[in-house]
């Protein structure tokens, strides 16, 4: 496998979207990097606030009317794991996109390497993280922030310490020869509403900060600087060039939104309609 820099990779500073067009973005940006040879990475938010689901997880675990009071989105990943409360203040999010054959097969090893981009902009940000070291126990299953800490793909901090907490999520899988990876590193936590978008959480605020911290409370960096930072460091990852995206992938994404990630078809029973054919 040929070091990521060598090939052509783009980095998008993306501005805040709803959550049904952020997925589908990457979906798209998979069409991408398989059909055109561009590579992506970027750094994103999600306005209005918005609930992603894990592929697995069921939908009846969300407070629909918590989430419709709130105006708070819903929408379902294509990765596993739990569901997540994003907002545009309370996390920042990024993605990674390239060519299945380009990276590591080992799901492990795959991880490690995207990952040092992360680790990277946390240290830039002030925040001394690492890859927890030893699994722990989950507090609320359905929570991705309060399931079982897994080393494998979960980043604490104070890095080595046994009770650290967890400030970042990272997930992937592989579609069409292509390995799509994001996650979410937490800048302030809201906790109220980490916990009231679910129907039946018993975890308390104290209980939920006892497992989760955020940037803001480690570090003085603002959240601008600190997404600028992030960015920096996965584009100088990969050397990428500064990028947007194409009128044809939003105008892709737009349609894969209303049609798969939007749709209440794919929210509750992950049922994906396939678009219209042209006659």
């Amino acid at each position: 496998m040929s070091d990521v820099a060598d090939r052509e990779w783009r980095l998008i500073r993306d501005e805040p979207r709803d959550g049904p067009t952020q997925m589908a973005l990457e979906e798209v940006a998979g069409r991408t990097a398989v059909e055109r040879g561009v590579r992506t990475v970027r750094t994103y938010s999600w306005e209005p606030g918005t609930v992603s689901l894990g592929y697995r997880n069921e939908a009846s675990a969300i407070d629909r009317e918590f989430c419709e009071r709130e105006g708070i989105g819903l929408t379902r990943r294509q990765t596993g794991g739990g569901a997540i409360y994003h907002d545009a203040r309370g996390d920042i999010s990024y993605t990674i996109v390239a060519p299945s054959e380009e990276v590591p097969g080992d799901l492990m090893a795959c991880y490690e390497l995207f990952c040092e981009p992360i680790l990277e902009g946390l240290r830039r940000m002030g925040v001394d993280a690492d890859f927890a070291a030893r699994e722990r126990p989950a507090i609320h299953e359905p929570s991705c922030y309060l399931r079982g800490i897994d080393p494998a793909h979960d980043v604490v901090a104070p890095a080595g310490e046994a009770d650290a907490r967890k400030i970042s999520g990272n997930a992937q899988y592989r579609r069409n020869d292509v390995v799509i990876q994001h996650g979410s590193i937490s800048y302030e936590l809201v906790p109220e509403r980490h916990l009231g978008v679910f129907a039946d959480a018993d975890a308390s605020v104290d209980r939920f900060r006892e497992r989760v911290t955020g940037v803001r409370e480690v570090s003085s960096i603002d959240r601008e600087a600190a997404v600028a930072l992030l960015g920096d460091a996965l584009g100088e990852w990969c050397d990428a060039t500064e990028g947007s995206w194409r009128t044809d992938e939003l105008e892709a994404a737009r349609e894969l939104a209303d049609r798969k990630y939007g749709a209440e078809a794919w929210i509750r029973d992950r049922e994906c309609h396939e678009p219209p054919t042209s006659r």
